[in-house]
Parts: C-alpha cells; sequence; structure tokens
C-alpha cells in the first residue's frame, strides 16, 4: 500500500487549473472588468473638467505609455507563474519567498475592501431602476438620496439598517456568492457574455435617446471643445494617468488571476490591445452620453452647462440624472436604461474584484472553489451589509473608496514595478514570455515604461495624495473619521497582508516551473515540453 503524501509537500502547481474555453471567453471577461462605474461616472467629468477635447491627448498618452504596459505585466506575471497574485508573486520572487508573496496579498486586500463598499453603489442602482419606474425621488432628488433613501446621518457608527439598502445589498451578493461558486468559465465568463453585450445595447440606446434632446449639441461643445492650454498644467496629465489606472482593472489582482486562468499558447498581448481599446471605447461613448443628456438639462434651465454641479461620481449618478430623467420626454424608459446599465457595468467589475480573493483564499488553504467562493462571499458579505447598509453607510463608503483606491492601487502599483523589473530583474524573461505566446511583439521600449515612466509618474500621484489627506482632510469631514475609516482602510490593508503571508500553505506553491519557452508551432514539440503542457 502507498503511503499518502504529505500534505505539506504536494505542489499547487501539480493541479489542474481552471481555464477560458476561450480567446473570446478571455477579452469578453476582462473588458467587464475594465468596464465598470468608472467609465459611466467619472470619465466625463474629468474629461470635461481637464480641458474637454484637448483631454484626449494626455488620455491617449497615458493609455500607450502606463495603461498598456501595466496591463502586459499583470498579464505576463499571471499566465507564465500561473496562480492568483500571492501565489504568482511568490514564484516570481524564488529565494524572497513571503517578502514578495506579501505584495500579492497587500493587493488581495485592497480587492477585499473595495469589493465590500462596491457592492453597496451596485444595490443603489437596482434600487434606482426600479424607481425609474414612477420618478418615485420627485422633484428634489438630493433630498431624496440623503433624506428618504439611505437616510443619511452624521459621520459616526450606525448599526440603524436602511431597509431599502440593505434588501437589494443581500441580493447583490448572493447573485456574486452564485457566480463565484459556478467557477470561471460557468460563472464569470457566461456572466460577462451575456451581461456586457446587454450592457452596451443598452448604453447605447441611451446615447443615441440622449443625441436626440435639445441642448444635447451645446452639452457635447461642452464636452469636446479643447482647451490647448489645459496641456500645459501638470494636474492635467496626472488626471489622465490617474483615469487609466483606475478604469483598467490593473495592479491589483484582477488581470494576474484573470490571465492565470489562459492556456499555455494563449495570445496575450492582441487581446490586451482589444481590452484596452474597448474600454477607452466605452469611456468616450459615456462621455456622449452623459453630456448629451446634460446638454439638455442646461436647456431646460436656461443655463450653460459649466453651471451645472454634480457632474462626477455619486452626485452624477443619483442626482443630477435622477433630475434629468424627471425633465426629459419618456423619462421612465431613460432612467432603466441608465440605472440598468449602471448595474451592469458595476457587476461585471464586482465579480471580478472578488474572484482575485477567492481565487487568493482557494489556493493557500487549498479548498475547493465553492468553498473558497463561500467563505469570502459570506465574510464579505456580513461586513459589507454592518458598514454600508446603515444611515453612515455613504460616507464610510466615500471615504474608504478615496483611500483604497488613490492610496492602496497606486502604492500596489509602484512597488510592483519597482520589485519586479529593478529588484527581481524578471524584464526580460515577462517580456520574452509574452514574445512566445503573442503576435502582437513588445520591445525593450516595454521595460522602460514599466520601470521607468511608470513609477514616477504614479510615485509622484501618490505623494501629491498622501499630502493632500494629511494637509487639507477630505470632504470637511472630521479628523478622527478620516483617521478611522480612511487610514484605518490603509492599516486593515496591511494587516490582513501580514496574517495571510505568515498563514502557511495547506500546499506548497515553490515546487513549480514556469512554462518553458518554445518555438514556432509549427514543429513538434520535444518530450520535456509535451509533459510541460499537460
Amino acid at each position: 500500500m502507498t503511503a499518502p503524501q504529505n500534505p505539506a509537500r504536494r505542489a499547487t502547481g501539480d493541479r489542474p487549473r481552471e481555464q477560458w474555453t476561450g480567446q473570446i471567453g478571455f477579452i469578453l471577461s476582462a473588458i467587464g472588468s475594465a468596464v465598470g462605474l468608472g467609465n459611466i461616472w467619472r470619465f466625463p467629468g474629468v474629461a470635461y473638467e481637464n480641458g474637454g477635447g484637448a483631454f484626449l491627448i494626455p488620455y491617449l498618452v497615458a493609455l500607450l505609455t502606463a495603461g498598456i504596459p501595466i496591463l502586459f505585466l499583470d498579464y505576463a506575471l499571471g499566465h507564465r507563474f500561473r496562480g492568483a497574485a500571492p501565489t504568482a508573486f511568490r514564484r516570481v520572487g524564488r529565494a524572497l519567498g513571503r517578502w514578495t508573496e506579501s505584495l500579492g496579498w497587500f493587493q488581495v486586500a485592497i480587492a477585499f475592501v473595495i469589493g465590500l463598499y462596491y457592492t453597496a453603489v451596485i444595490a443603489w442602482a437596482l434600487s434606482y431602476f426600479v424607481f425609474s419606474f414612477d420618478l418615485r425621488w420627485g422633484d428634489d432628488p438630493a433630498a431624496f438620496l440623503i433624506g428618504e433613501y439611505l437616510q443619511t446621518g452624521d459621520p459616526g457608527i450606525s448599526f440603524e439598517f436602511v431597509p431599502g439598502v440593505l434588501i437589494p445589498l443581500a441580493l447583490v451578493w448572493i447573485a456574486t456568492i452564485a457566480v463565484l461558486a459556478a467557477g470561471v468559465a460557468k460563472g464569470l465568463q457566461r456572466v460577462n457574455v451575456i451581461f456586457l453585450p446587454l450592457l452596451v445595447i443598452a448604453f447605447a440606446i441611451l446615447v443615441v435617446r440622449a443625441l436626440f434632446l435639445d441642448g444635447a449639441a451645446a452639452g457635447l461643445d461642452a464636452l469636446f471643445t479643447p482647451n490647448w492650454a489645459a496641456l500645459a498644467d501638470p494636474n492635467v496629465w496626472i488626471a489622465a494617468y490617474s483615469q487609466i489606472f483606475f478604469s483598467l482593472s490593473i495592479a491589483f489582482g484582477i488581470m494576474i488571476t484573470y490571465a492565470s486562468y489562459r492556456r499555455r499558447r494563449a495570445n496575450l498581448t492582441a487581446p490586451g490591445l482589444v481590452v484596452a481599446f474597448a474600454n477607452s471605447s466605452f469611456e468616450i461613448l459615456a462621455g456622449i452620453g452623459v453630456f448629451a443628456t446634460l446638454g439638455f438639462f442646461a436647456f431646460q434651465q436656461g443655463i450653460e452647462v459649466s453651471e451645472l454641479e454634480g457632474l462626477t461620481g455619486v452626485g452624477l449618478s443619483f442626482i443630477t440624472f435622477p433630475a434629468i430623467v424627471s425633465q426629459m420626454p419618456g423619462g421612465p424608459l431613460f432612467g432603466c436604461l441608465f440605472f440598468g446599465s449602471l448595474a451592469l457595468a458595476g457587476f461585471t467589475s464586482l465579480i471580478s474584484v472578488l474572484q482575485v480573493v477567492s481565487a487568493a483564499v482557494q489556493e493557500k488553504l487549498a479548498v475547493s472553489r465553492r468553498t473558497a467562493a463561500l467563505s469570502v462571499g459570506i465574510i464579505s458579505a456580513v461586513l459589507s451589509i454592518l458598514l454600508f447598509s446603515t444611515t453612515t453607510g455613504l460616507l464610510a463608503l466615500d471615504v474608504t473608496d478615496q483611500w483604497a483606491n488613490n492610496i492602496g492601487i497606486v502604492a500596489s502599483a509602484v512597488v510592483t514595478t519597482i520589485l519586479v523589473i529593478w529588484v527581481l530583474r524578471r524584464g526580460p524573461e515577462l517580456r520574452a514570455h509574452l514574445n512566445a505566446v503573442s503576435t502582437f511583439k513588445v520591445g525593450g521600449i516595454w521595460i522602460a515604461l514599466v520601470g521607468v515612466l511608470s513609477p514616477i509618474v504614479l510615485g509622484y500621484m501618490l505623494i501629491q495624495r498622501i499630502v493632500t489627506l494629511i494637509v487639507d482632510g477630505y470632504a470637511d469631514m472630521p479628523g478622527w473619521y478620516l483617521l478611522l475609516f480612511g487610514w484605518g482602510t490603509i492599516a486593515v490593508i496591511l494587516v490582513i497582508t501580514v496574517v495571510m503571508t505568515v498563514l502557511p500553505w495547506r500546499e506548497s506553491p515553490d515546487r513549480f516551473t514556469p512554462w518553458p519557452e518554445y518555438r514556432a508551432p509549427d514543429r513538434t514539440p520535444t518530450q520535456g515540453e509535451r509533459g510541460a503542457s499537460s
């Protein structure tokens, strides 16, 4: 009788790994992750405030010099080292082991925190989808949102739950857990194959309707009329890099995890270009739809678009747009399309964020996919409901989002680029891997962009934001509240990072050999290569 193998000596690399069914499934899922709430409620306002049509120049430069290069870096790490972020970073670090693994857990912790509050916004969008049928927000959408719907109180910690938020929030969590438990092909891919086309169709109908509203042309003029002087302002360029960075789902584990589910000889760079430009195309489409609608709103009030308030974020989506819907012909249908699109975009991004956490837990604890999905989902759902379905949920969400995104994700990107390119010196290896499996080849300039330009620009963004938050605070919130939900968020992320890093692996990730590089596919692979790819 053969003695059972010591679980501590088994290797996670020996397990069959889930895979996308094909390239189309991967591309649609990656686009679904990238296209989220920020595309609809952030890009139009950022573009308008930073030079209008002229903003497209720094935006495109940022896409080509930082967004796509870091996207390729995430793809290369996930695909070559076949694991979620902690596994991939541990393997790429080799001798450093846990030191590099901790960066992966830092990214997982960021995704975990973002998932807690991102779900709440989707719940709001679902509620407003229902409210659109009878325009329930009435004549004062701001008062309805803050008072009647969210019942927002003063900054603090409240356990006074708001049923109108709690119920849809619970439903979103149930749907999310079900998708994660179904797996990569039957869960994530299937949802994106269905929801992404629905999102595009719904939003395209919305845009076409908006273009025929009175005043739509004035709104488009406000968005696209270039202010060339703005290009001389460094803050405009920083805004462009910031928008690209946050909209592509890079540097916090999503694309590393997604790429790890691709087959060995899967093209990486060409699909990456499709994902990047599809995401940017949707942002421009969102800008057209949003500002055509804002032009109508300004026309109805007899003012200029520049005099409108609430052009980004929660204010745009849940105050300005309801006010517009109340005044336009066919408003209920328009409202359903807008909030339905918001919910679809948010949900396809949410499941990618939580897959980062679920996959990492699955690999570290050597548990089944369903066990990991249920464990992560239930813990996240409980915390999300406790924090964001109460009368202080809006304020907690706003502060947590600022710190998790502007400090957590940016810091992760800076450390990742410096660690991989300069400390570990794995740039040439990853570049060779990308070129071995991809049709679009990357040159030495890719390493320079990832290792030099990106950390400089992102490092400046990080320092600037930290100084601003320390000196000026945020949104007139009391200092103790920012300490608790702002800097406290970073502290929680660091604690999760340390705890999960020191926790022992149930199955060793170190007994692993990256895929050997292969020659052109028209030759017969060697016996060793056939064994490695099986």
